[in-house]
């Protein structure tokens, strides 16, 4: 292929991806365009197709038909998807489509936290203008249960946004790690800088769910807990949280 070629090549390409990614056109000049991002199968030619994942198109039925289009035709190339789609994961404001195809072209779990944690590099706990992309990440991890998890998630408790720390707690307490996650929860529970009332509802209901038990914290979790719940502790065994029973009548 000459230089000219070449050069044509990729102006086509660019063009299709100007036209994959306007919300003013019409669905099925998009959809010609994506088509040809697709045969095209270079990595530039995936990663343009990755980035119809963030335009939202106003009508939302071929919105969400051709963003299913994508999906499975970027999960039908396989592993050869990976390096463009960990470049958008880094690039993209909203990846919860990105993350499902994560789940879909690797082989392991350990590969989806291998790619979930590069990405989290770029989003560390503190102030963040928009947060949904922790809270994406953290949800995500939420569904992986693995002995990684609980460290790489640990951190968000001190996040400053009320969401990404709700999130980051539920993730803890799907992964019912109780060595690693317990006290940790505690802590942020009894924290006299949390203000958030959901957040102590759902450790509260996590902990009730699974039965751990409070250890020394037991009076500082009674001066914060939700009305809903209460302590119990049965002969020698520990305090542990339970649901109150609805009242009668």
């Amino acid at each position: 292929m000459g230089l000219l070629d070449l050069f044509s090549k990729e102006r086509t390409r660019e063009r299709n991806v100007q036209r994959a990614i306007n919300k003013y056109s019409q669905s099925p000049d998009r959809m010609k365009a994506l088509q040809s991002l697709a045969d095209d199968g270079s990595a530039e030619a995936l990663y343009g197709l990755l980035r119809r994942f963030g335009m939202m198109y106003d009508k939302t039925i071929d919105d969400e038909q051709e963003k299913e289009w994508v999906f499975e035709t970027l999960a039908a190339k396989g592993g050869v998807v990976m390096d463009p789609l960990k470049k958008y994961l880094l690039a993209a404001d909203s990846i919860s489509w990105p993350l499902r195809l994560l789940d879909k072209i690797v082989a392991t779990k350990d590969e989806v936290i291998d790619a979930v944690a590069h990405v989290m590099q770029r989003h560390e706990p503190g102030y963040e203008r928009d947060p949904t992309k922790k809270i994406q990440l953290l949800n995500h991890l939420a569904g992986l249960k693995n002995p990684r998890v609980p460290g790489l998630v640990l951190p968000y408790l001190t996040d400053m946004d009320e969401g990404v720390r709700y999130a980051a707690a539920e993730t803890l307490l799907c992964q019912e790690d109780q060595a690693a996650v317990r006290d940790p929860l505690l802590d942020l529970f009894t924290s006299d800088k949390e203000e958030s009332k959901r957040l102590r509802i759902r450790i509260a209901d996590g902990f009730a769910q699974l039965g751990w038990p409070l250890g020394d914290k037991r009076a500082e979790v009674e001066k914060r807990l939700p009305e809903t719940f209460q302590i119990v502790a049965r002969g020698k065994e520990p305090a542990r949280i339970t649901k109150k029973e609805p009242a009668k009548g």
